[in-house]
């Protein structure tokens, strides 16, 4: 298990750097001038050269994504003399847009994503799984009717529609909520709770309609195999069977879905954050795409990215875990 775990780490490094120099080599062909996008309209050209060289744009490509992987692991220091600015490490560029470190922002809005994501996915997982067992276990009866139709509604219905709903609902027509901006767990865990009900209930309802319709489909295959059949013979109690294993055994398949569907979320819920106003990387994206903020565009997709390599490594192990066959492939 040990060498299945390092090799899937080497694997997952590898990974990254590669995910890495596409995306900093993609950005860096874009036809726009990156340098001039560092100041406004009326930029002269000297300013524009000055930017140029204090960013590293002057040099070559694998040059620049060079000092930007020293950057992550030593720092890097923007600029010459009085006027230089340093960003510690990991650095991921400089914001001349906002005049700040783009590791400062992104520390900034992470936590808010992490409160978001974290939250949501417990949230869904219970729902969809929960809902999901139920309607296998009570199949054919009203349960699985109301599941499956619940599963029907979340999956046809698009996040943006769910979050201006809940917000109609629980802020306008029947205000139990008074939609408060976003505060740190450590400020005020209460106001924190509360800013983030609806966001969470929102990302559920819409991600947990998969989940239950996976979870019942795989319940009821697994419950259709032989050795089910013969526990229920030698007088195994059902309950146990079910939770020791048939549940591990339809649980495989989501793991890949549930991993990945966490590492978006970490990512940057673009939609969620931008309509309940939530300080995180997603909303931060969308601002470095109006302003043409392009260090800050390139470390949120190198973020987002990175937690999508991570998630498919640990969902990998899990999967060690699950299936011993996994680790012998």
């Amino acid at each position: 298990m040990l060498y299945f775990i390092l090799r899937r780490t080497v694997f997952a490094v590898v990974l990254l750097l590669a995910v890495s120099l596409c995306t900093y080599v993609l950005f860096s062909a874009l036809p726009s001038d990156p340098a001039a996008l560092t100041c406004g309209k009326n930029c002269t050209t000297e300013v524009i050269e000055r930017n140029r060289v204090r960013l590293g744009y002057d040099k070559p490509i694998l040059e620049q994504y060079g000092l930007f992987m020293e950057g992550i692991v030593k720092g890097r220091t923007y600029g010459p003399g009085e006027a230089a600015v340093h960003c510690p490490a990991p650095a991921l560029g400089y914001s001349f847009k906002r005049h700040q470190c783009v590791t400062a922002l992104i520390s900034r809005s992470l936590p808010v994503t992490i409160s978001v994501s974290v939250g949501a996915f417990v949230l869904w997982m219970l729902l969809g799984v929960g809902l999901g067992v139920l309607a296998a276990l009570k199949r054919g009866r009203w349960q699985d009717r109301v599941a499956t139709g619940f599963s029907v509604i979340g999956i046809s219905l698009p996040t943006f529609f769910v979050a201006l709903l809940a917000v109609l609902i629980f802020t306008v027509w029947w205000p139990v909520l008074d939609f408060p901006s976003y505060t740190g767990i450590l400020t005020n865990p209460w106001k924190w709770a509360k800013a983030l009900v609806l966001p969470w209930s929102t990302l559920a309802v819409v991600s947990a309609s998969t989940y239950v319709r996976m979870t019942r489909n795989g319940v009821i295959e697994v419950m259709s195999e032989e050795f089910v059949r013969l526990g229920l013979a030698k007088g195994v109690r059902r309950s146990v069977l079910i939770v020791k294993y048939v549940l591990r055994a339809a649980l495989v398949p989501i793991v890949t879905i549930a991993g990945l569907d966490f590492a978006a979320l970490l990512g940057g819920a673009v939609i969620t954050e931008s309509v309940f106003n939530l300080p995180g990387v997603g909303k931060l994206a969308i601002e470095a795409v109006v302003d043409s903020d392009l260090p800050v565009l390139v470390a949120t997709t190198l973020v987002a990215a990175a937690f999508i390599v991570l998630a498919n490594a640990v969902v990998d192990v899990c999967y060690g875990f699950l299936d011993p066959r996994v680790r012998e492939g």
